[in-house]
């Protein structure tokens, strides 16, 4: 995947906000960074939809060593969704806006395309079985507790707990890769 030239970058997020109808100040209302589109991706395995996923080298290893740690200890975690491209991103929202959902109330459960963490391809949903995908009942799992104790010891951490300054809700089930 080439990267695209920062400003060309900025300018193609600037557009897709403007066709969707997202505020100029989205990001500096929320605190929310750039996220650029990982220039370099591999495959991690499918996702609950048996849909192959991908994440950027360094988040993949370290993601495969805490699956596999999670598995000796007997906790199963499924991936919902990984990387996801900025169009991606648009696509999401556009399929929201159609059923009639108002772009503020998108923009709480979905980051704006540009500001993504699934588009540096460092982020994960997750799930267990014993629970459905993006639910904030995910929190109540073993899954979550054993990823509360030790997903930290491998580079992951929770993006936007209760309360998180971004307006973005509770998504216990959202863990990034933060590289160091």
């Amino acid at each position: 995947m080439r990267r695209p030239e920062p400003a060309n970058y900025l300018l193609g997020i600037a557009a897709i906000h403007r066709e969707l109808g997202i505020p100029a100040a989205y990001a500096a209302d929320r605190g929310l960074p750039v996220c650029e589109e990982a220039a370099e991706l591999v495959d991690i395995g499918p996702d609950i939809n048996n849909r192959e996923r991908q994440l950027a080298p360094r988040a993949a290893h370290h993601w495969q060593r805490l699956y596999a740690q999670a598995r000796q200890h007997g906790i199963s975690l499924l991936v919902v969704s990984a990387f996801r491209s900025v169009a991606y991103q648009r696509d999401l929202i556009i399929r929201k806006l159609a059923t009639g959902q108002p772009l503020d109330d998108i923009l709480k459960v979905i980051a704006a395309p540009g500001y993504s963490e699934h588009h540096t391809g460092r982020a994960l949903d997750l799930t267990s079985p014993d629970c459905p995908p993006l639910e904030q009942q995910f929190e109540t799992t073993a899954a979550f507790a054993w990823l509360q104790a030790h997903a930290g010891g491998f580079g992951f951490h929770l993006s936007y707990p209760r309360g998180n300054p971004h307006g973005i809700s509770y998504e216990p089930w959202h863990w990034a890769f933060m590289d160091s």
